[in-house]
Protein backbone atom coordinates (compact mmCIF):
# COMPACT_ATOMS: atom_id res chain seq x y z
CA UNK A 1 0.00 0.00 0.00
CA UNK A 2 1.38 3.35 -1.07
CA UNK A 3 1.72 6.63 1.18
CA UNK A 4 -0.76 8.61 -0.86
CA UNK A 5 -3.45 5.61 -0.33
CA UNK A 6 -2.71 5.62 3.71
CA UNK A 7 -3.58 9.36 3.80
CA UNK A 8 -6.60 9.02 1.61
CA UNK A 9 -9.24 7.59 2.56
CA UNK A 10 -11.85 4.93 0.10
CA UNK A 11 -14.64 6.05 -1.59
CA UNK A 12 -17.67 4.03 0.05
CA UNK A 13 -18.81 4.05 3.61
CA UNK A 14 -18.02 1.00 5.09
CA UNK A 15 -14.66 1.04 3.51
CA UNK A 16 -13.87 4.13 4.76
CA UNK A 17 -14.87 3.38 8.11
CA UNK A 18 -13.13 0.29 8.67
CA UNK A 19 -10.11 2.60 7.39
CA UNK A 20 -10.78 4.85 9.69
CA UNK A 21 -10.01 1.90 12.43
CA UNK A 22 -7.18 0.16 10.50
CA UNK A 23 -4.14 2.36 9.08
CA UNK A 24 -5.38 5.94 9.22
CA UNK A 25 -3.34 8.64 10.93
CA UNK A 26 -4.44 8.78 14.81
CA UNK A 27 -5.54 12.50 14.87
CA UNK A 28 -7.46 11.79 11.55
CA UNK A 29 -9.25 9.20 13.26
CA UNK A 30 -9.72 10.64 16.54
CA UNK A 31 -11.48 13.65 14.47
CA UNK A 32 -13.95 11.36 12.81
CA UNK A 33 -14.82 8.66 15.78
CA UNK A 34 -14.88 11.59 18.40
CA UNK A 35 -16.35 14.78 17.08
CA UNK A 36 -19.76 13.25 15.50
CA UNK A 37 -20.09 11.25 19.29
CA UNK A 38 -19.80 14.94 20.74
CA UNK A 39 -22.13 16.68 18.70
CA UNK A 40 -24.69 14.19 18.69
CA UNK A 41 -24.49 14.15 22.83
CA UNK A 42 -24.75 17.90 23.02
CA UNK A 43 -27.88 18.22 20.61
CA UNK A 44 -29.89 15.58 22.84
CA UNK A 45 -28.78 18.00 25.99
CA UNK A 46 -30.30 20.89 23.80
CA UNK A 47 -33.35 18.66 23.09
CA UNK A 48 -33.89 17.63 26.84
CA UNK A 49 -34.09 21.47 27.55
CA UNK A 50 -36.25 21.95 24.52
CA UNK A 51 -38.77 19.35 25.42
CA UNK A 52 -39.15 20.44 28.95
CA UNK A 53 -39.94 23.95 27.36
CA UNK A 54 -42.29 22.33 25.58
CA UNK A 55 -44.28 20.55 28.52
CA UNK A 56 -43.43 23.76 30.54
CA UNK A 57 -45.20 25.88 27.93
CA UNK A 58 -48.55 24.00 29.32
CA UNK A 59 -48.30 25.52 32.15
CA UNK A 60 -49.28 22.20 34.12
CA UNK A 61 -46.65 21.52 36.45
CA UNK A 62 -48.30 17.40 37.05
CA UNK A 63 -46.73 17.04 33.73
CA UNK A 64 -43.25 18.57 34.57
CA UNK A 65 -43.41 16.74 37.83
CA UNK A 66 -44.38 13.02 35.90
CA UNK A 67 -41.88 13.75 33.27
CA UNK A 68 -39.01 14.35 35.95
CA UNK A 69 -40.25 11.55 38.23
CA UNK A 70 -40.39 9.09 35.15
CA UNK A 71 -36.57 9.61 33.78
CA UNK A 72 -34.96 7.17 35.53
CA UNK A 73 -36.84 4.43 33.59
CA UNK A 74 -35.08 6.32 30.77
CA UNK A 75 -31.67 5.75 32.93
CA UNK A 76 -32.66 1.92 33.20
CA UNK A 77 -33.89 1.41 29.71
CA UNK A 78 -30.32 3.34 28.45
CA UNK A 79 -28.23 0.70 30.66
CA UNK A 80 -29.64 -2.38 30.31
CA UNK A 81 -29.51 -1.61 26.16
CA UNK A 82 -25.71 -0.64 27.02
CA UNK A 83 -25.17 -4.09 28.64
CA UNK A 84 -25.41 -5.51 25.42
CA UNK A 85 -24.10 -2.61 23.21
CA UNK A 86 -20.76 -1.94 24.78
CA UNK A 87 -20.06 -5.19 25.33
CA UNK A 88 -20.79 -6.19 22.59
CA UNK A 89 -19.43 -3.31 20.18
CA UNK A 90 -16.06 -3.62 22.33
CA UNK A 91 -15.93 -7.26 20.97
CA UNK A 92 -16.97 -6.76 17.11
CA UNK A 93 -14.34 -3.80 16.91
CA UNK A 94 -11.95 -6.56 18.03
CA UNK A 95 -12.93 -9.55 15.90
CA UNK A 96 -12.86 -7.14 13.23
CA UNK A 97 -8.92 -6.01 13.78
CA UNK A 98 -8.05 -9.91 14.34
CA UNK A 99 -9.99 -10.51 10.98
CA UNK A 100 -7.40 -8.47 8.92
CA UNK A 101 -4.81 -12.00 9.58
CA UNK A 102 -8.03 -14.65 10.45
CA UNK A 103 -11.29 -15.02 8.72
CA UNK A 104 -12.33 -17.18 11.19
CA UNK A 105 -13.02 -13.98 13.67
CA UNK A 106 -15.23 -12.42 11.17
CA UNK A 107 -17.26 -15.17 11.46
CA UNK A 108 -17.66 -14.93 14.89
CA UNK A 109 -19.21 -11.34 14.51
CA UNK A 110 -22.64 -12.60 13.25
CA UNK A 111 -23.19 -14.36 16.58
CA UNK A 112 -21.64 -11.47 18.55
CA UNK A 113 -24.17 -8.97 16.77
CA UNK A 114 -27.30 -11.19 16.96
CA UNK A 115 -26.49 -12.07 20.28
CA UNK A 116 -26.16 -8.35 21.56
CA UNK A 117 -29.13 -7.24 19.53
CA UNK A 118 -31.60 -10.16 20.51
CA UNK A 119 -30.18 -10.09 24.13
CA UNK A 120 -31.17 -6.42 24.31
CA UNK A 121 -34.77 -6.71 23.07
CA UNK A 122 -35.23 -9.84 25.14
CA UNK A 123 -34.24 -8.45 28.47
CA UNK A 124 -35.82 -5.10 27.42
CA UNK A 125 -39.53 -7.06 26.69
CA UNK A 126 -38.52 -8.68 30.07
CA UNK A 127 -38.54 -5.62 31.93
CA UNK A 128 -41.15 -3.98 30.56
CA UNK A 129 -43.63 -6.64 31.24
CA UNK A 130 -42.57 -6.85 34.84
CA UNK A 131 -43.27 -2.83 35.02
CA UNK A 132 -46.08 -3.05 33.62
CA UNK A 133 -47.11 -5.56 36.08
CA UNK A 134 -45.81 -3.83 38.85
CA UNK A 135 -46.93 -0.55 37.57
CA UNK A 136 -48.41 1.19 40.80
CA UNK A 137 -45.21 -0.36 42.86
CA UNK A 138 -42.73 1.35 40.38
CA UNK A 139 -44.67 4.78 40.11
CA UNK A 140 -44.39 4.52 44.00
CA UNK A 141 -41.22 3.84 44.48
CA UNK A 142 -40.36 6.57 41.65
CA UNK A 143 -41.45 9.35 44.42
CA UNK A 144 -44.85 10.20 42.62
CA UNK A 145 -48.10 11.09 45.00
CA UNK A 146 -50.92 13.10 44.81
CA UNK A 147 -51.53 14.78 41.16
CA UNK A 148 -48.87 13.76 40.05
CA UNK A 149 -49.00 10.08 40.81
CA UNK A 150 -52.04 9.52 37.43
CA UNK A 151 -49.48 11.32 35.33
CA UNK A 152 -46.32 9.59 35.86
CA UNK A 153 -47.91 6.53 35.77
CA UNK A 154 -49.65 7.18 32.61
CA UNK A 155 -45.90 8.35 31.46
CA UNK A 156 -43.97 5.35 32.65
CA UNK A 157 -46.77 2.92 31.60
CA UNK A 158 -46.62 4.16 28.09
CA UNK A 159 -42.46 3.70 28.67
CA UNK A 160 -42.64 0.70 29.25
CA UNK A 161 -44.64 -0.68 26.88
CA UNK A 162 -41.45 0.72 24.43
CA UNK A 163 -38.64 -0.22 26.86
CA UNK A 164 -37.52 -3.38 24.12
CA UNK A 165 -37.80 -0.65 21.31
CA UNK A 166 -35.67 1.73 23.73
CA UNK A 167 -33.08 -0.93 24.52
CA UNK A 168 -32.72 -1.86 20.86
CA UNK A 169 -31.88 1.78 19.79
CA UNK A 170 -29.17 2.09 22.16
CA UNK A 171 -27.81 -1.28 21.40
CA UNK A 172 -27.31 -0.87 18.02
CA UNK A 173 -25.93 2.91 18.35
CA UNK A 174 -22.93 0.82 19.90
CA UNK A 175 -22.63 -2.22 17.20
CA UNK A 176 -22.59 0.38 14.40
CA UNK A 177 -20.08 2.81 16.20
CA UNK A 178 -18.31 -0.69 16.70
CA UNK A 179 -17.82 -0.09 12.69
CA UNK A 180 -16.56 3.28 13.09
CA UNK A 181 -19.61 4.97 11.52
CA UNK A 182 -19.21 7.39 13.96
CA UNK A 183 -20.90 9.69 11.48
CA UNK A 184 -23.76 7.24 10.86
CA UNK A 185 -24.16 7.34 14.36
CA UNK A 186 -24.19 11.47 14.45
CA UNK A 187 -27.02 11.22 11.64
CA UNK A 188 -29.07 8.82 13.54
CA UNK A 189 -28.66 10.70 16.89
CA UNK A 190 -29.82 14.04 15.77
CA UNK A 191 -32.26 12.38 13.18
CA UNK A 192 -34.44 10.76 15.99
CA UNK A 193 -34.37 13.64 18.11
CA UNK A 194 -35.76 16.11 16.00
CA UNK A 195 -38.40 13.40 14.95
CA UNK A 196 -38.96 13.28 19.06
CA UNK A 197 -39.38 16.92 18.77
CA UNK A 198 -42.06 16.80 15.97
CA UNK A 199 -43.63 14.66 17.08
CA UNK A 200 -43.66 16.54 20.92
CA UNK A 201 -45.39 19.48 19.01
CA UNK A 202 -47.76 17.28 17.40
CA UNK A 203 -48.91 15.22 20.27
CA UNK A 204 -48.48 17.42 23.07
CA UNK A 205 -48.98 20.95 21.37
CA UNK A 206 -51.44 20.06 18.67
CA UNK A 207 -53.82 16.87 19.87
CA UNK A 208 -53.33 17.79 23.26
CA UNK A 209 -51.99 14.01 24.74
CA UNK A 210 -50.10 15.78 27.69
CA UNK A 211 -47.56 12.99 29.06
CA UNK A 212 -48.84 10.55 27.40
CA UNK A 213 -47.98 11.87 24.00
CA UNK A 214 -44.58 12.73 25.13
CA UNK A 215 -43.69 9.59 26.46
CA UNK A 216 -45.42 8.16 22.52
CA UNK A 217 -43.24 10.63 21.11
CA UNK A 218 -39.87 8.93 22.77
CA UNK A 219 -41.60 5.70 21.89
CA UNK A 220 -41.96 6.11 18.10
CA UNK A 221 -38.31 8.13 17.57
CA UNK A 222 -36.72 5.53 19.12
CA UNK A 223 -38.33 3.16 16.77
CA UNK A 224 -37.39 5.02 13.45
CA UNK A 225 -33.68 5.32 15.57
CA UNK A 226 -34.14 1.44 15.34
CA UNK A 227 -35.06 0.99 12.14
CA UNK A 228 -32.42 2.91 10.58
CA UNK A 229 -29.39 1.28 12.44
CA UNK A 230 -31.02 -2.01 11.68
CA UNK A 231 -30.86 -0.86 8.01
CA UNK A 232 -27.43 0.53 7.69
CA UNK A 233 -25.71 -2.51 9.47
CA UNK A 234 -27.33 -4.67 7.08
CA UNK A 235 -26.99 -2.84 3.96
CA UNK A 236 -23.34 -1.53 4.71
CA UNK A 237 -22.05 -3.61 7.41
CA UNK A 238 -19.43 -6.73 5.53
CA UNK A 239 -19.67 -9.21 8.88
CA UNK A 240 -22.16 -8.03 11.04
CA UNK A 241 -26.14 -9.40 11.13
CA UNK A 242 -29.20 -9.52 13.14
CA UNK A 243 -30.65 -12.64 11.89
CA UNK A 244 -32.44 -14.82 14.61
CA UNK A 245 -30.77 -17.51 13.16
CA UNK A 246 -26.98 -15.85 14.33
CA UNK A 247 -28.33 -15.97 17.78
CA UNK A 248 -26.44 -18.10 20.35
CA UNK A 249 -26.06 -18.66 24.00
CA UNK A 250 -22.46 -20.51 23.41
CA UNK A 251 -20.16 -19.38 26.27
CA UNK A 252 -17.64 -18.02 23.88
CA UNK A 253 -20.16 -15.58 22.48
CA UNK A 254 -22.42 -15.19 25.66
CA UNK A 255 -19.36 -14.47 28.35
CA UNK A 256 -17.19 -11.74 26.83
CA UNK A 257 -20.43 -9.50 25.69
CA UNK A 258 -21.81 -9.26 28.96
CA UNK A 259 -18.19 -9.27 31.24
CA UNK A 260 -17.77 -5.91 29.75
CA UNK A 261 -21.52 -4.71 29.21
CA UNK A 262 -22.29 -5.56 32.79
CA UNK A 263 -19.93 -2.98 34.23
CA UNK A 264 -21.75 -0.37 32.45
CA UNK A 265 -24.94 -1.53 34.30
CA UNK A 266 -23.14 -1.09 37.47
CA UNK A 267 -21.80 2.29 36.90
CA UNK A 268 -25.40 3.68 35.97
CA UNK A 269 -26.90 2.12 38.99
CA UNK A 270 -24.23 3.67 41.44
CA UNK A 271 -24.64 7.11 39.29
CA UNK A 272 -28.23 7.07 40.20
CA UNK A 273 -27.58 6.09 43.94
CA UNK A 274 -24.72 8.40 43.79
CA UNK A 275 -27.45 11.41 42.37
CA UNK A 276 -30.30 10.28 45.62
CA UNK A 277 -27.64 10.78 48.32
CA UNK A 278 -25.98 13.94 47.25
CA UNK A 279 -28.97 15.70 46.49
CA UNK A 280 -30.86 14.50 49.91
CA UNK A 281 -27.96 15.69 51.90
CA UNK A 282 -27.46 19.04 50.12
CA UNK A 283 -31.44 19.34 49.86
CA UNK A 284 -31.11 19.50 54.14
CA UNK A 285 -29.22 22.76 53.90
CA UNK A 286 -32.01 24.59 52.27
CA UNK A 287 -32.34 25.08 48.32
CA UNK A 288 -29.50 27.50 47.97
CA UNK A 289 -26.84 24.93 47.33
CA UNK A 290 -29.56 22.76 45.40
CA UNK A 291 -29.98 25.34 43.33
CA UNK A 292 -26.04 26.18 43.06
CA UNK A 293 -25.39 22.43 42.44
CA UNK A 294 -27.83 22.38 39.81
CA UNK A 295 -26.47 25.17 38.11
CA UNK A 296 -22.95 23.91 38.44
CA UNK A 297 -23.45 20.57 36.89
CA UNK A 298 -25.62 22.64 33.59
CA UNK A 299 -22.65 24.72 33.31
CA UNK A 300 -19.82 21.71 33.25
CA UNK A 301 -22.16 19.71 31.11
CA UNK A 302 -20.66 21.11 27.68
CA UNK A 303 -17.38 20.18 28.04
CA UNK A 304 -18.17 17.20 30.25
CA UNK A 305 -19.58 15.80 26.36
CA UNK A 306 -17.21 16.87 24.69
CA UNK A 307 -14.85 14.38 26.89
CA UNK A 308 -17.01 11.84 26.70
CA UNK A 309 -17.34 12.40 22.98
CA UNK A 310 -13.66 11.26 22.90
CA UNK A 311 -13.55 8.70 25.65
CA UNK A 312 -16.53 7.01 24.09
CA UNK A 313 -15.03 7.65 20.54
CA UNK A 314 -11.88 6.15 21.15
CA UNK A 315 -12.96 2.73 22.39
CA UNK A 316 -13.85 1.29 18.97
CA UNK A 317 -9.99 2.32 17.91
CA UNK A 318 -8.51 0.98 20.66
CA UNK A 319 -10.12 -2.25 20.18
CA UNK A 320 -9.83 -2.81 16.48
CA UNK A 321 -5.99 -1.99 17.87
CA UNK A 322 -5.86 -4.73 20.11
CA UNK A 323 -8.07 -7.33 17.99
CA UNK A 324 -5.65 -6.75 15.54
CA UNK A 325 -2.48 -7.32 17.30
CA UNK A 326 -0.98 -3.42 16.62
CA UNK A 327 0.73 -2.36 19.57
CA UNK A 328 2.23 0.44 17.86
CA UNK A 329 -1.16 2.19 16.80
CA UNK A 330 -2.77 1.01 20.24
CA UNK A 331 -0.14 2.92 21.95
CA UNK A 332 -0.41 6.23 19.51
CA UNK A 333 -4.06 6.25 19.80
CA UNK A 334 -4.34 6.21 24.17
CA UNK A 335 -1.70 8.86 24.18
CA UNK A 336 -2.98 11.05 21.70
CA UNK A 337 -6.64 10.59 23.24
CA UNK A 338 -5.32 10.81 26.48
CA UNK A 339 -3.97 14.74 25.47
CA UNK A 340 -6.62 15.04 23.52
CA UNK A 341 -8.54 14.87 26.87
CA UNK A 342 -6.53 16.51 28.94
CA UNK A 343 -6.37 19.57 26.98
CA UNK A 344 -10.05 19.84 26.61
CA UNK A 345 -10.19 19.44 30.48
CA UNK A 346 -7.89 22.15 31.23
CA UNK A 347 -8.31 24.50 28.73
CA UNK A 348 -12.31 24.61 29.36
CA UNK A 349 -11.52 24.38 33.04
CA UNK A 350 -9.48 27.58 32.75
CA UNK A 351 -11.93 29.59 30.87
CA UNK A 352 -14.81 28.76 33.03
CA UNK A 353 -13.28 29.64 36.24
CA UNK A 354 -11.85 32.55 34.86
CA UNK A 355 -15.80 33.77 33.96
CA UNK A 356 -17.54 32.31 37.19
CA UNK A 357 -18.89 34.54 38.47
CA UNK A 358 -20.33 36.41 35.33
CA UNK A 359 -21.33 32.28 34.05
CA UNK A 360 -23.46 31.86 37.38
CA UNK A 361 -25.00 35.25 36.88
CA UNK A 362 -26.52 34.42 33.57
CA UNK A 363 -28.34 31.75 35.59
CA UNK A 364 -28.91 32.92 39.32
CA UNK A 365 -28.89 36.77 40.61
CA UNK A 366 -28.96 35.37 44.36
CA UNK A 367 -25.79 36.18 46.15
CA UNK A 368 -25.94 33.71 48.25
CA UNK A 369 -26.30 31.13 46.06
CA UNK A 370 -23.71 32.93 44.10
CA UNK A 371 -21.52 32.11 46.51
CA UNK A 372 -22.00 28.65 47.13
CA UNK A 373 -21.88 28.47 43.23
CA UNK A 374 -18.67 29.54 42.69
CA UNK A 375 -17.16 26.79 45.21
CA UNK A 376 -19.22 24.46 43.97
CA UNK A 377 -18.27 25.03 40.24
CA UNK A 378 -14.50 24.84 41.16
CA UNK A 379 -15.44 21.11 42.81
CA UNK A 380 -17.07 20.01 40.00
CA UNK A 381 -14.32 21.08 37.39
CA UNK A 382 -11.73 19.49 39.15
CA UNK A 383 -13.63 16.47 39.17
CA UNK A 384 -14.29 16.92 35.73
CA UNK A 385 -10.93 16.56 35.00
CA UNK A 386 -10.02 13.70 36.76
CA UNK A 387 -13.41 11.91 35.66
CA UNK A 388 -12.44 11.93 32.18
CA UNK A 389 -8.61 10.21 32.56
CA UNK A 390 -10.88 7.43 34.47
CA UNK A 391 -13.12 7.43 31.47
CA UNK A 392 -10.23 6.91 28.91
CA UNK A 393 -9.02 3.97 31.15
CA UNK A 394 -12.37 2.60 31.59
CA UNK A 395 -12.73 2.63 27.84
CA UNK A 396 -9.25 0.88 27.25
CA UNK A 397 -10.37 -2.13 30.13
CA UNK A 398 -13.34 -2.25 27.84
CA UNK A 399 -11.76 -2.35 24.31
CA UNK A 400 -9.36 -4.76 25.35
CA UNK A 401 -12.08 -7.19 27.12
CA UNK A 402 -10.42 -6.37 30.61
CA UNK A 403 -14.19 -7.28 32.67
CA UNK A 404 -12.74 -7.23 35.84
CA UNK A 405 -11.05 -4.23 35.48
CA UNK A 406 -13.99 -2.59 33.89
CA UNK A 407 -16.12 -3.44 36.58
CA UNK A 408 -13.33 -2.21 39.20
CA UNK A 409 -13.72 1.36 37.82
CA UNK A 410 -17.50 1.21 37.42
CA UNK A 411 -18.28 0.19 40.79
CA UNK A 412 -15.22 1.90 42.82
CA UNK A 413 -16.93 5.69 43.06
CA UNK A 414 -20.25 4.22 44.16
CA UNK A 415 -18.41 2.58 46.83
CA UNK A 416 -16.59 5.05 47.56
CA UNK A 417 -19.02 8.36 47.23
CA UNK A 418 -21.38 6.85 49.93
CA UNK A 419 -18.60 6.74 53.37
CA UNK A 420 -17.00 9.84 51.56
CA UNK A 421 -20.06 12.09 51.56
CA UNK A 422 -21.42 10.70 55.09
CA UNK A 423 -18.04 11.52 56.15
CA UNK A 424 -17.74 14.83 54.69
CA UNK A 425 -21.27 15.78 55.71
CA UNK A 426 -20.44 14.60 59.63
CA UNK A 427 -16.53 16.26 59.74
CA UNK A 428 -17.17 19.53 57.37
CA UNK A 429 -20.90 19.85 56.96
CA UNK A 430 -21.46 21.58 53.63
CA UNK A 431 -18.19 21.35 52.45
CA UNK A 432 -17.64 18.27 52.73
CA UNK A 433 -20.30 17.31 50.43
CA UNK A 434 -19.84 19.97 47.63
CA UNK A 435 -16.26 17.97 47.66
CA UNK A 436 -17.33 14.49 48.41
CA UNK A 437 -17.53 13.95 44.44
CA UNK A 438 -13.96 15.67 43.45
CA UNK A 439 -12.51 13.36 46.36
CA UNK A 440 -14.40 10.60 45.18
CA UNK A 441 -13.33 10.97 41.41
CA UNK A 442 -9.68 11.63 42.43
CA UNK A 443 -9.45 7.87 44.07
CA UNK A 444 -10.83 6.35 41.40
CA UNK A 445 -8.70 7.92 39.43
CA UNK A 446 -5.88 6.42 40.76
CA UNK A 447 -7.45 2.82 41.87
CA UNK A 448 -7.95 3.24 37.59
CA UNK A 449 -4.04 4.18 37.05
CA UNK A 450 -2.68 1.78 39.10
CA UNK A 451 -4.64 -1.15 37.04
CA UNK A 452 -3.61 -0.03 34.56
CA UNK A 453 0.20 -0.25 35.45
CA UNK A 454 -0.56 -3.92 36.29
CA UNK A 455 -1.93 -4.52 33.31
CA UNK A 456 0.02 -3.25 30.67
CA UNK A 457 2.22 -6.33 30.75
CA UNK A 458 -0.66 -8.61 29.89
CA UNK A 459 -1.89 -6.25 27.69
CA UNK A 460 1.09 -6.21 25.49
CA UNK A 461 1.67 -9.60 26.48
CA UNK A 462 -1.66 -10.32 24.07
CA UNK A 463 -0.32 -7.93 21.33
CA UNK A 464 3.03 -9.74 20.80
CA UNK A 465 1.43 -12.99 19.84
CA UNK A 466 -0.08 -10.79 16.92
CA UNK A 467 -3.92 -11.45 17.59
CA UNK A 468 -5.37 -11.78 20.85
CA UNK A 469 -8.60 -12.74 19.70
CA UNK A 470 -7.37 -15.44 17.01
CA UNK A 471 -7.13 -17.99 19.60
CA UNK A 472 -10.31 -17.35 20.93
CA UNK A 473 -12.07 -17.02 17.84
CA UNK A 474 -10.82 -20.46 16.92
CA UNK A 475 -12.48 -21.80 19.84
CA UNK A 476 -15.36 -20.07 19.15
CA UNK A 477 -15.86 -21.65 15.46
CA UNK A 478 -15.27 -25.08 16.97
CA UNK A 479 -18.08 -24.43 19.82
CA UNK A 480 -20.44 -23.13 17.09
Amino acid sequence: MSATSIQEPPVGDADRNRWFLSSAPIVRSLIHLCVPMAAAMIVGAIYNLINAGVIGSLHITVLLAAITLGSPILGLVMAVGNVFGVGGGARISRLLGAAEHDATAASNIKRVSAFSFWGAVLAGAAIGAIGLLMLDPVVSLLGASGEAFTATRVFVGVLLAFVPVLAAAVCLEQLVRAEGAARQVMIGLIASTITNLLFDVLFIMVLHWGVTGAALATGLANLALVLYFAFWLTRNSEHASLAPRWFTLAPSVVKPVLGVGVSTLLQSAFLIVTALVLNNLAASYGDGPLAAMGVAVRIAQVPEFLLMGVTLGVLPLLAYSYGKGDRNRLSEALRKSAVTVGGIALISSAVIFTFRDQVFEAFVSDPSVLAIGVVVLTAQLVAMIANAFTGLITSLFQATGRALAATVMSVTQGILFIPVVLLGNLWFGLSGIIWALTATEIAVLFTGLVMWIASRRAIEGGLAEGSPERAEAVLEEQAA
